[in-house]
């Protein structure tokens, strides 16, 4: 009778008391349109945030719904989701600490453009309009910052939904797996670990592909030694072939 291996990725149990008041400016002072504020002025902001906590699995809001809160990951890992025009759902990114989703009025959306779905168990920081507002008309060089990045992800959204039909199955799988590991990677004796737990489905999802079709390529790419993985986890092991394949050599 076979074991099975047991993953390398470590989990960990997060709740939404996790969020103190010192996690809450750490986190806050890495996002990327508050980075060029002090610390007192983050101290400031901070007050304006509010903390919520949700289970794995459970959805934080859905495309349509009214673009409300703005929304910072404290803890944890979330999924981000967008429906395509051909009718695919397709998981524009995997979102961690640091990392800001949602949108606001005030930002130019009236209802959120995609879906959102905690991965694990999270500790989120959310601000409302008002509260936005507030922090724009004391801080203008965030409000620059927000257009900036605002802006960068939507070429990112749309660049993801793009690729569905420009690039093959390999090289959308390909480029999948170093975009997680560039974020999410850390090296351990098996290779660069994508830190977090990751089926078939979700490759599936990101890829636009059925989950029979990655689970054949996942294969041949471990056979061929670029990658090496489990239930769940994938660790890179060649991160220059993957960059081949996905510049379609």
């Amino acid at each position: 009778m076979t074991t099975r291996r047991k993953s390398p990725v470590e989990t960990e149990a997060i709740q939404p008391q996790m969020c103190s008041v010192d996690v809450r400016q750490h986190i806050l002072r890495h996002v990327p349109f508050f980075a060029m504020l002090s610390e007192e002025d983050i101290g400031r902001i901070n007050q304006s945030f509010r903390e919520q906590g949700f289970e794995a699995g459970e959805p934080i809001y859905y495309a349509g719904d009214p673009a409300a809160r703005l929304y910072v990951v404290a803890a944890g890992k979330v999924k981000q989701m967008r429906h395509s025009l051909t009718g695919q759902d397709v998981l524009l990114d995997i979102l961690s600490e640091g990392d800001f989703f949602g949108s606001l009025s005030i930002l130019g959306d009236e209802t959120y453009p995609d879906t959102v779905l905690a991965q694990t168990g999270i500790c989120a920081l959310s601000i409302d309009s008002e509260g936005f507002r507030e922090i724009l008309q004391a801080y203008p060089p965030v409000a620059l910052e927000v257009l900036n990045i605002t802006g960068q992800r939507l070429r990112g959204a749309q660049e993801a939904v793009h690729q569905l039909s420009a690039y093959s199955v390999e090289q959308r799988l390909a480029y999948t797996l170093l975009k997680l590991m560039d974020k999410l990677g850390e090296a351990q004796e098996v290779g660069v670990l994508i830190q977090m737990p990751l089926s078939r489905d979700d490759l599936a999802a990101m890829t636009g592909a059925t989950t029979e079709t990655i689970s054949r390529i996942m294969s041949q790419f471990q056979k061929a030694g670029w990658i090496k993985s489990g239930r769940q986890w994938v660790a890179i092991r060649d991160s220059e072939a993957l960059r081949e394949v996905a510049a379609g050599g």
